[in-house]
């Protein structure tokens, strides 16, 4: 197939593949860090977006920069085309998301081709409604099967809809359509970053070549650590065996060859039904809030004061994690703005290990923390 028929996400692969020499910068051209050139655009920035100085307005300063150089770099129209029009993606997603920012989000992958007779679709509809009445939001794709099921449970109220343009399948179901939490993407990658970034937990049911797309995608950024750890939970209708011959497949060719270590198969949970699904997701917030880095510290924030003595067991169990020095409780360290009410176990983290790093949240969820008042950094 020739380069230029081949779709855009696929020629940019191509084409970052053998990058072109830079093209030299034309004498008669300014420098995007030109004194003048950056106080023009911070002056455009103050006008326009209403902020200035801050970390935000540096940032789309930046992004300002980056874009002014796009054209002498010499890049091609479609590549141009399809960089504006990700952006374009990104920012309306964001704002939708933006608007309901509180309630915890699950995003669920599963087949566009199930029957609504289907086993799996009835699992589907009721693990949706019991996150609902959880106070969880749901996140599908916005099309038939499994994704019509995870809306048909909580209600058009508490869905959100991320749909992809094909040409060949409905858009959209009639649960989201034409609500102002559907979001049309017309690139995947685009589409991919909203489900992950927006959830605090998947749950997949059985599909095709698809589902397995975002199973591997979800479980592979979480093993790295560019997804924050969540919960990933594996379910099926009454008497299916998708999900357990898959794990059985996951040992025998991934495991015992060594292309993943043992503790990866603690990343996800493989449930009985709809409502163990249920309680494994919620459980994994039992104590735990959030995390985040601080520069080289891991910081997890949690809903009690981890008693001294479990620290310490902690400490020793989880020795792999750390890079230096222990584990102890803190109050907000500098740099955190949010959650600031909330106690801190801190760590310095090897940057490593993130199914045990995973193991480590569930174990603090296993204990009993004391529920009084922040210690101070």
């Amino acid at each position: 197939m020739p380069l230029n028929e081949r779709t855009p996400e696929l020629q940019v692969d191509l084409l970052t593949s053998a990058p072109k020499e830079e093209p030299p910068v034309s004498p008669a051209l300014r420098r995007t860090d030109d004194p003048q050139v950056v106080a023009r655009l911070d002056e455009l920035i103050a006008q326009c977006a209403g902020e200035s100085g801050t970390f935000k307005a540096r940032m789309i300063r930046d992004l300002m920069q980056t874009a002014l150089k796009i054209i002498p770099d010499g890049t091609e129209p479609g590549e141009v085309k399809l960089m504006t029009n990700a952006l374009k993606e990104m920012r309306h997603a964001y704002r939708v998301f933006g608007r309901y920012r509180t309630p915890h989000k699950v995003t669920i992958f599963g087949s566009a081709r199930t029957p609504e007779t289907h086993a799996d679709y009835r699992e589907c509809v009721e693990f949706s409604r019991l996150m609902a009445l959880e106070g969880w939001m749901v996140i599908t794709g916005a099309g038939l099967g499994i994704m019509k099921a995870g809306h048909v449970g909580p209600g058009r109220a508490s869905s959100f809809g991320v749909a992809i343009r094909l040409p060949f399948e409905q858009n959209t179901n009639q649960v989201i359509e034409g609500d102002e939490k559907l979001i049309n993407f017309r690139y995947f990658f685009t589409r991919k970053l909203m489900f992950l970034s927006q959830a605090e937990a998947v749950v997949l049911f059985p599909g095709g070549f698809g589902t397995m797309d975002e199973a591997f995608e979800t479980l592979t950024l979480v093993q790295t650590g560019k997804a924050s750890p969540m919960p990933i939970v594996l379910v099926e209708g009454q008497g299916g065996t998708y999900w357990h011959a898959w794990d059985e497949w996951a040992r025998s060719q991934l495991l015992t060859r060594g292309w993943i270590c043992n503790e990866d198969t603690s990343l996800y949970y493989i449930a009985k039904d709809a409502a163990d699904a249920a309680r494994h997701v919620t459980r994994f917030f039992r104590n735990y809030h959030s995390s985040r880095y601080v520069k080289d510290d891991f910081v997890i924030r949690l809903k009690g004061v981890v008693r001294e003595d479990d620290l310490r067991t902690l400490e020793r169990d989880f020795a792999s994690l750390i890079k230096e020095g222990g584990m102890r409780m803190s109050g907000p360290l500098e740099g955190e703005d949010d959650a600031l009410d909330l106690p801190r176990l801190v760590f310095r983290h090897n940057r490593n290990k993130f199914a045990v790093l995973r193991m480590l949240i569930d174990r603090l969820n296993d204990l009993e923390t004391i529920p009084q008042g922040t210690p101070k950094a």
